[in-house]
């Protein structure tokens, strides 16, 4: 197994790695992209964040982001921001898959979703491969 595989898989194994993780992100909304196809994380994939808005249904770009080495981006919104309504979020999977030399079936993948109570938290995952993907609401 290559040393950088082994990095990768060492945030999901240590509990202290996962605590200092999520500590770092008060936000209400959270994701992680997963690589299932070679069992790592999504690392340094650009995503961003949108609202709806309920008039016009026009998307309002709210934060752009990137991954970090364990798939995931913290500090997403502030609870002050995270209000009910209707939001995306961008993956841009085509870059992620062309920067280790490979080639995908979906150039990029928009998760919708509600949010009715904001004062929940929200994990919106991605499960990624070259040829599929999928999501669940987690908490």
């Amino acid at each position: 197994m290559s040393a950088y595989r082994l990095q990768q898989l060492k945030g999901h194994i240590l509990t202290d790695n996962k605590i200092t993780a999520m500590a770092d992100s008060p936000s209400p909304l959270s994701t992680h992209v997963l690589n299932t196809a070679m069992g790592v994380p999504g690392s340094n994939m650009a995503l961003k964040l949108y609202r709806q808005d309920a008039s016009t249904e026009a998307w309002s770009l709210i934060v752009t982001g990137t991954t970090n080495n364990d798939g995931r981006c913290p500090g997403l919104i502030t609870q002050q921001m995270f209000t009910p309504g209707v939001y995306k979020i961008h993956f841009e999977t085509a870059q992620y898959w062309a920067s280790m030399g490979e080639t995908s079936f979906y150039p990029y993948v928009e998760i919708v979703f509600t949010i009715n109570d904001p004062g929940q938290k929200y994990h919106v995952p991605l499960l990624l491969s070259r040829f599929s993907y999928s999501t669940y609401r987690g908490s």
